[in-house]
């Protein structure tokens, strides 16, 4: 039973950087920015480490030639994924759902998945617990080990943060032995409302960096989000330098906020996509711009509309992260509405879905959202 909602993310039954978070606005102060609430008729080894697919990945013979996958490839709700590939096994990750903090999902093969214990089922002693408030996980692989970022609510704040948690295994369990966030911007410094959406990337030259949201939408701010980004040390759970501002939002298609950044490189080049317009919604979408670095500067590339938006029976897609398969070739995974129910309230959920990614000079093209069967 679905109770409450926050900015992005579902509530059920319902150190570098010193921050806090302004969560997003209860559901009885959204509705003013919400679009629609309604029955809706390449540098690097993301695969393994976390980051960005090689940049050729799409024209990359695929081990699986001749296998198809149909979207949803994973019906139940599961906003805001995350996938990871170990070796020859997939995982994703996912927001709260289900009773779970982090809910995880692997497959072998795409098409198929089947669910795993939560992989992170004891949030750390700075987050509030039994809160449905853990939101966009996401996975870099160090060495040996493997950092999940993830949000929850600051209990000393009251507000949105991202925290890093540890494991040895891609399926958890993770474990934050932290004593409070690990990215959190509030507080008379960074007086931003909080941190959300933490995503990594890692570079060719094997530098890892960390992307996020501040989540100034927040009724304490009042605010335009913006999109972050700075450097990871090379443990993946200490930060390098200072956080600098990627883009914020600035285009009518984009209201009420931008979110959700994920970075992907291809000759030279750093693409930095985002989600922006209401997340519950089938105005929601994705846009993206071109970065000089991983720190920006950044050009906005979709002035006039998004990349990726609602078509047939996927509606507001976003959420996307990419990873590479078994083959080499470049996916984004992202999560969606089925047609016609759009909203919790109205008995819907994001659904995990996949399509290629390639370019087309320097303009990626995203063959989705999709719905009908279609080659691995």
């Amino acid at each position: 039973m679905r109770e409450s909602i926050r900015h992005g993310k579902r509530l059920t039954g319902v150190t570098s950087l010193v921050v806090t978070l302004g969560s997003c606005t209860p559901p009885a102060s959204q509705s003013a920015g919400a679009p629609d609430d309604h029955v809706d008729a390449g540098a690097t080894s993301l695969g393994e480490d976390g980051g960005a697919p090689p940049s050729d990945a799409s024209t990359t013979p695929d081990a699986t030639a001749g296998a198809s996958y149909t979207n949803p490839v994973f019906a139940d709700d599961f906003p805001d994924p995350f996938v990871l590939r170990d070796g020859d096994r997939y995982y994703a990750f996912a927001t709260n759902s289900g009773g779970k903090n982090v809910p995880v999902v692997t497959s072998t093969d795409l098409a198929s998945w089947s669910e795993l214990p939560d992989a992170m089922p004891v949030l750390p002693a700075w987050a509030r617990s039994n809160a449905s408030l853990t939101w966009a996980p996401a996975v870099l692989r160090r060495g040996s080990t493997f950092v999940l970022y993830f949000t929850a609510r600051s209990i000393a704040s009251g507000f949105q943060c991202i925290g890093r948690a540890i494991a040895t295994s891609p399926a958890g369990p993770y474990v934050d032995d932290s004593s409070g966030p690990f990215v959190c911007q509030v507080g008379e410094d960074a007086p931003l409302c909080g941190s959300i959406d933490a995503s990594p990337f890692v570079g060719a030259n094997g530098d890892a960096y960390l992307l996020w949201k501040s989540d100034e939408n927040a009724a304490e701010c009042a605010g335009d989000a913006r999109l972050w980004a700075q450097r990871l040390g090379v443990d993946g759970i200490s930060l390098l330098g200072s956080p600098t501002e990627l883009l914020r939002r600035d285009r009518g298609w984009e209201m009420p906020l931008v979110e959700g950044p994920s970075m992907l490189a291809h000759d030279g080049r750093y693409y930095l996509f985002y989600s922006a317009g209401w997340w519950e919604s089938s105005s929601y979408a994705i846009g993206y711009a071109v970065c000089a670095t991983p720190l920006g500067p950044c050009e906005k590339k979709t002035s006039d509309g998004p990349l990726v938006k609602s078509d047939g029976e996927a509606l507001g897609p976003g959420g996307q992260e990419f990873f590479t398969d078994t083959g080499g070739k470049t996916w984004m995974a992202y999560h969606g509405w089925s047609s016609p129910i759009v909203g919790y309230r109205n008995g819907g959920g994001r659904s995990l879905r996949i399509d290629p990614v390639a370019f087309v000079g320097e303009v990626p093209v995203i063959a989705g959202p999709t719905t009908s069967p279609r080659p691995l």
